[in-house]
């Protein structure tokens, strides 16, 4: 009964997907509708990054392992910044890059959508880092 209940689990984990892992770099494409100009940005998290009139900072972008079905979520803030006006928030949720009009920024001159994420976070450097913010 318990070799059946383990080879049950065993193959039940080998079944779930790996989780999403955590990249330093969100690669994300924007479109001006005006001039049909497709621009590619590439933004590191935390980072604030322009696109016409259109501020964008990064807060996670997420992988799946290249074994599991293909992936890639952002989470984005994104404002309109107008010389002599107050920033305007746009957008602030996640982005999947499989399916860029699930949740899409409503702008009528920019299209921003989210392309790949790049540079993986690796274990040492993620725990180091939050020993140095946790020590401040």
């Amino acid at each position: 009964m318990m070799k059946a209940l383990w080879i049950g689990l065993t193959s039940l984990v080998m079944a779930l997907p790996a989780m999403a892992e955590p990249y330093e770099t969100a690669v994300l494409q924007g479109l001006d509708k005006v001039t049909a100009r497709v621009t590619t940005v590439e933004a590191s998290l935390g980072e604030l990054v322009r696109f016409g009139t259109l501020e964008i900072i990064v807060r996670h972008c997420d992988k799946r392992p290249p074994e599991d079905p293909p992936e890639s979520t952002a989470f984005l803030d994104i404002w309109e910044v107008r010389p002599g006006e107050a920033a305007v928030d746009l957008f602030r949720g996640w982005m999947f890059a499989s399916s860029p009009g699930l949740n899409a920024l409503e702008h009528p001159v920019y299209d921003i959508w989210v392309k790949d994420c790049a540079n993986k976070i690796s274990i040492s450097e993620d725990s180091s880092s939050s020993k140095g913010v946790s020590g401040n």
